[in-house]
């Protein structure tokens, strides 16, 4: 695993989770700059399961379990959309800080994933 395209994801996500968490409490709704924002991280997300996957069907990674590291790659995927989806049809505050949450979300989850690659319970 690209521990570079790692620590890109997290940063984006928690630089994203925090604008968006400026938003909710300034009382306004998702922006186009959020919006932007979370697509950029959803290519990133698909950069990191592709390399993921590649390093796996590669050989590497014989020591990880490749259920969980799967379903993580997999939730990390579906996380930047939902929550843009849910954020666009809630225009309030309440749309900002769902993206708040996926935000956070995504980068607990790619913190995680490193750790499940190297080895870690």
């Amino acid at each position: 695993m690209n521990t570079t395209v790692a620590t890109i994801v997290i940063a984006g996500a928690l630089l994203l989770a925090l604008a968006s968490l400026v938003n909710a409490i300034r009382d306004r709704p998702m922006g186009m700059v959020l919006l932007i924002g979370f697509a950029v991280l959803e290519v990133a997300v698909l950069v990191q399961a592709g390399i993921v996957i590649a390093a796996v069907a590669g050989g590497e990674g014989a020591h990880v379990s490749k259920g969980t590291l799967f379903g993580y790659l997999a939730g990390e995927a579906v996380i930047p959309p939902a929550g843009v989806f849910l954020a666009l049809a809630e225009r309030s505050r309440w749309g900002s800080g769902i993206l708040t949450v996926a935000g956070f979300a995504i980068a607990v989850m790619t913190a995680r994933l490193l750790q499940i690659w190297q080895g870690m319970p």
